[in-house]
C-alpha cells in the first residue's frame, strides 16, 4: 500500500507539471502565434517565457508530490526530480538540432531544480524545514 501511495504521489506531481506546461503552451500559442510557428527555430521570446513557466510548473509538481507523500516527502520530491531530469535529457537528445543547445540544457537543469524548489516550499509550509 505504501508503494502504491508513493507511485500515486509521483504520478500526481508529474501529471500536474505536464498539464500546466501543456496549458501554458496552448495559451502562449494563442496569445503570440508568431512565436510558436512550426517553421525554423523558436523565437527568443518564446524560449524565455517557456523556461519561466516550465520552472514554475515543475515547482508546482514538486509541491504536489510532497503534499501527497505520506512518508518522507523529500524522498518523493527527489525521485520526481530524477525522473524529470531523465525525461528532460531524453527530450533534449530527441530534439537535437531543432532547438538551441543552451535552451535544451537550461530545460534539463531548470526543471529538476523547480521540482526541488516546490518540494522544499511544501516542507517549509508544514514546518519540516
Amino acid at each position: 500500500m505504501v508503494a502504491l501511495h508513493a507511485f500515486l504521489a509521483l504520478a500526481a506531481g508529474f501529471i500536474t507539471m505536464a498539464l500546466l506546461v501543456a496549458i501554458m503552451t496552448a495559451v502562449l500559442a494563442r496569445l503570440t502565434p508568431s512565436w510558436v510557428s512550426g517553421e525554423g527555430k523558436p523565437q527568443p521570446g518564446y524560449i524565455f517565457v517557456n523556461l519561466g513557466y516550465s520552472f514554475l510548473a515543475a515547482a508546482v509538481g514538486g509541491y504536489v508530490a510532497a503534499w501527497l507523500a505520506v512518508a518522507n516527502p523529500l524522498y518523493h520530491v527527489l525521485a520526481l526530480g530524477i525522473i524529470v531530469l531523465a525525461l528532460a535529457a531524453l527530450s533534449a537528445l530527441q530534439s537535437k538540432g531543432k532547438q538551441p543547445i543552451w535552451y535544451q540544457l537550461a530545460l534539463v537543469a531548470l526543471t529538476p531544480i523547480g521540482v526541488l524548489a516546490g518540494g522544499l516550499v511544501r516542507l517549509r509550509v508544514v514546518g519540516i524545514l
